[in-house]
């Protein structure tokens, strides 16, 4: 009989528990191993060479965690099934399915208005189906409908289980050692009332801890300006392909990936047409790169241009404003684009404007609540009495122009 009771050998926890029969099957479907072909940070490791490791990792990190706080919730003595640990964690290890090549980059342009939560409950239904019913009560936890909320909360609020193994993935394989959040601490720091998940008062500040290396992070890492260049020129690069494919163009492209290419779906085409979910699990990062390589060779001068560039490190320039930019800041651009050969038609293809925004904690959404040593639930800025919880409720928002300074359309 096969030992389904499987240690896996983290880099950044040390083993992890593959606890259950459930999970061993989970683990092992085509579903969750093509998560091992899809990074983590998409393109971040054109600024971190490190940052190389896979939503697999992640899935399996925060799969770990849950175990770990579900342990010490049932030691504050609150009541938890067997089963309710297990299909917490099959949940939690299931929450990234929907995710597409290039994870969050290409979301809007791959599969348009179909967000990777609502690929992520197909794939689970469709899971389920095939499990016999296995997953009813973690698709219940994952849609936040189970009736006891909390389990709803350790997989998706503001102090998950989620955040918190990306945060010290992340931090671990970018080498962005501000982004370390202390989970044991935190976890440890774990309890329920009132059916929410709470944090005692002694870990204010390791709660202050993970907001502040959240922040960090974005600005470093997700937010990074080289970084948003590079999604910005993969990103346009999809559109332009998307565009030669809808005016007929043969492109270069995977069977499977050629079927998003060519055509635009709706969720309901995902419940509907039995083998999608199928073809869109035979998507990962690399059908998009050897699309991009075959593609640098495309007639198309436009699309041949951005991969090529994308495929060299050759990236748009990108600056950051504190205001939208206005025509004395994208007039002088232009003229130099015009000048190198874009003709005002694909203008839009090599000068990007943007915006992005970094919030830490966002209390009016998904309050982090502090249980005090009296009893009373507080809400984190409310618990601290540092003023940089408060500052962190802040929303930054930036504003950028990206362009293509290098580049050349004169044949």
């Amino acid at each position: 009989m096969l030992n389904k009771r499987k240690i896996i050998n983290d880099p950044v926890y040390g083993f992890i528990s593959i606890g259950s029969d459930l999970l061993y099957d989970l683990v092992d479907h085509p579903y969750f191993q093509r998560l091992r072909r899809i990074r983590q940070l998409g393109l971040a490791d054109i600024v971190y060479p490190g940052a190389l490791h896979t939503r697999f990792h992640h899935a399996l990190g925060a799969m770990h965690l849950m175990s770990q706080a579900l342990r010490v919730l049932q030691e504050k003595g609150n009541l938890i099934w067997e089963l309710e640990m297990e299909a917490a964690q099959a949940a939690i290890l299931l929450h990234d399915l929907g995710h597409g090549p290039f994870s969050h980059v290409l979301e809007s342009v791959v599969i348009p208005d179909v967000p990777h939560e609502a690929i992520t409950l197909a794939m689970m239904k469709d899971l389920n189906r095939q499990m016999n019913g296995r997953l009813d009560i973690a698709i219940q936890m994952f849609e936040g409908t189970y009736p006891r909320r909390f389990f709803h909360q350790m997989i998706s609020s503001q102090l998950d289980m989620d955040r918190m193994d990306y945060l010290n993935r992340d931090s671990f394989y970018s080498g962005v050692v501000e982004g370390a959040i202390g989970a044991d601490r935190l976890i440890k720091m774990l309890d329920v009332s009132q059916d929410q998940l709470v944090v005692e008062e002694k870990g204010l500040l390791s709660i202050e801890n993970f907001l502040h290396a959240r922040r960090l992070m974005y600005w470093q890492v997700y937010l990074h300006k080289t970084l948003l260049s590079a999604q910005a020129m993969l990103t346009q690069i999809m559109h332009r392909a998307r565009e030669l494919a809808a005016n007929g163009d043969q492109l270069f492209a995977t069977p499977d990936f050629a079927r998003f290419l060519y055509n635009r779906f709706t969720l309901a085409d995902f419940y509907q047409q039995p083998d999608l979910l199928e073809a869109f699990n035979g998507l990962d990062d690399n059908d998009v790169w050897a699309s991009v390589k075959g593609w640098k060779n495309h007639p198309d001068l436009v699309l041949s241009t951005l991969c090529e560039m994308l495929l060299n490190r050759n990236l748009f320039k990108i600056s950051f404003f504190n205001e939208p930019p206005g025509e004395e800041v994208l007039a002088p651009l232009r003229a130099h684009l015009t000048a190198a050969g874009v003709p005002a038609e694909h203008m839009d293809y090599f000068l990007i404007t943007g915006e992005t925004t970094n919030s830490a904690y966002a209390k009016e959404q998904d309050p982090i609540r502090v249980k005090m040593k009296s009893g009373a639930l507080l809400d984190t800025a409310d618990a601290s009495d540092l003023p940089t919880i408060e500052a962190l409720t802040k929303i930054v928002r930036k504003y950028y122009v990206c362009w293509g300074k290098n580049v050349s359309l004169r044949g």
